[in-house]
C-alpha cells in the first residue's frame, strides 16, 4: 500500500531563551488539511500575549497546495499576517522563495527566505536581539498556558 505523506506540524521552539512559533509543511496541502490546520494555529497563536510572534516556516519538504487550499492559504495570511513580526522561510525549490515573496505582501512583519536552517535561526535570534523591527515594548515575547 502506498500512501501519499502531507499536512502542518506547528509547535514552539527556542533559539537560546527566544521563543517563536515553528510551522513544517510537508507534501501537498489540501482543503481537508486546512480544516484541522487553522484551528491549531489559532490555538497557538491565542497563548501569545504579545501582539507579534517570530515565526520560521519550514517548506523543505513542501511540495505545493491544492486548489482550493490556495485559497485557503490565502484566507489565512489575511486574517493573521499582522502577528507576525518576523518570518523566516527555510526552503530548497525557486518556486519556494517565488512564494515566499508573494507571501509577504500579507504580513506586516520581514519576511525572508533561507536556505540553511542554521542562517534563518540565526536571523531570527539577531532581530530578537537587536529589536530590530520591534517597538521598545514588542522586544519580550511571553506565552502563556492553555489549561
Amino acid at each position: 500500500m502506498q500512501f501519499k505523506r502531507h499536512g502542518i506540524s506547528i509547535g514552539m521552539e527556542r533559539i537560546n531563551d527566544e521563543f517563536f512559533l515553528y510551522i513544517k509543511a510537508i507534501g501537498e496541502l489540501t482543503h481537508e488539511d486546512y480544516e484541522h490546520i487553522t484551528p491549531l494555529l489559532e490555538y497557538a497563536l491565542v497563548g501569545v500575549k504579545k501582539p507579534q510572534v517570530q515565526l520560521l516556516i519550514d517548506l523543505r519538504d513542501f511540495e505545493g497546495w491544492g486548489m482550493h487550499a490556495i485559497w485557503d492559504e490565502f484566507k489565512l495570511a489575511l486574517k493573521h499576517g499582522n502577528e507576525f513580526s518576523h518570518v523566516a522561510v527555510l526552503g530548497d525549490e525557486e518556486w519556494q522563495q517565488i512564494a515566499t515573496k508573494v507571501g509577504s505582501w500579507f504580513v506586516s512583519g520581514e519576511v525572508r527566505y533561507f536556505k540553511q536552517q542554521q542562517e534563518a535561526m540565526d536571523w531570527l535570534q539577531e532581530t530578537r536581539k537587536t529589536g530590530i523591527g520591534h517597538k521598545e515594548s514588542e522586544k519580550e515575547l511571553a506565552f502563556s498556558t492553555h489549561s
